[in-house]
């Protein structure tokens, strides 16, 4: 394992000091906490609070994403692991503004059930709140038993629109019901590379050959649909548009597209994906309305991409180009 660290189990509490202490403008560590990030200027008073969290080894999600127009705060846990269930409940009482909180975050297992337990302990405090689950990783489960997918890159667009409506001054329930119907429309594959290796497990966390590559591969190393040799960019763009156009339906209109590195891929490979998924996409007649290419949900240095699309109407178009500000964000 070669990585610029100190101690593998402090990983995530160095990364967070760190990141607070480079962009105090953005991110604060909610006192008394080592992994709980706020807004400086949380809870805004009357604006529905929205919050999110998951393992570290994500950056830019789900940290990167607080601030104006976006996440109110977040509960992080070691790489790959949930946060507490304490945890998640001080980062919804940091974000109460007194019009309630929106948790809204990645369909694993130990998130939920965490989750749901900091909503009961938030209830005692007279605090609201409603849940929207991200699953739009379409080679992780069926469409027809959807509650099973994984949460992934779908959660960055899904952010984007919560936050915006959230700052429009909608209602717990209105900022709800649009970010349900955003990550409802979402659908995420992905192609790894290479495995990635979690600090405090020391090991890459699968195999594969140098000259293979895995679809549908998870964030966190899980099994993907199949293995076979790397493709070219091309081949690898078409293995990720085909499964998304057919879980969707899909026969034209305005999309989000999210061209997305899991870490270690540069840049400019995923514009040269981007000249074919465009391709593929405009074969359909859809028209990109909004477009996004770059390193915004990680798996550490995992190399590899991710392909999001997501039909947009006026109103989640509105959304997602309404003004926000983070650290990662320039758009």
């Amino acid at each position: 394992m070669k990585k610029i660290l100190n101690d593998p189990f402090t990983y995530a509490e160095e990364t967070l000091r760190g990141l607070t202490r480079a962009y105090p403008q953005f991110y604060k560590l909610v006192e008394g906490t080592t992994r709980v990030i706020q807004r400086p200027d949380a809870p805004v008073r009357g604006k529905v609070g929205i919050v999110s969290g998951g393992g570290s080894g994500h950056l830019p999600i789900f940290t990167g994403y607080v601030g104006p127009g976006f996440l109110d705060a977040v509960a992080n846990g070691d790489v790959f692991a949930s946060p507490s269930a304490d945890e998640m409940a001080t980062a919804m009482r940091a974000a109460n503004g007194g019009a309630g909180v929106l948790r809204l975050y990645g369909n694993y297992g130990g998130d939920v059930m965490n989750f749901d337990m900091a909503g009961d302990l938030v209830e005692m405090d007279d605090i609201e709140s409603t849940t929207v689950l991200l699953a739009d990783d379409v080679a992780s489960a069926p469409l027809e038993e959807r509650e099973k997918r994984r949460g992934v890159a779908g959660m960055v667009l899904t952010f984007k629109i919560a936050g915006a409506a959230a700052d429009a001054g909608l209602d717990l329930k209105g900022v709800t019901d649009v970010a349900q119907r955003a990550a409802d429309g979402c659908r995420t594959m992905g192609v790894a590379l290479s495995p990635c290796t979690v600090p405090q497990a020391g090991k890459p966390t699968f195999t594969i050959g140098e000259d293979e590559m895995e679809i549908g591969m998870g964030i966190h190393g899980e099994p993907g649909v199949k293995r076979g040799k790397l493709g070219t960019a091309d081949e690898i763009a078409d293995a990720m548009v085909e499964p998304l156009i057919k879980d969707l339906s899909f026969s034209g209109g305005r999309v989000a597209l999210l061209v997305n590195s899991l870490g270690a891929t540069p840049t400019e490979e995923l514009f040269i994906l981007y000249n074919r998924i465009a391709d593929r996409l405009e074969e359909t007649g859809a028209e990109i309305a909004y477009p996004l290419v770059g390193r915004y949900a990680t798996s550490m240095e995992m190399s590899g991409v991710s392909l999001t699309i997501l039909p947009v109407d006026d109103e989640l178009l509105g959304y997602l180009k309404a003004p926000a500000s983070c650290a990662f964000w320039n758009i």
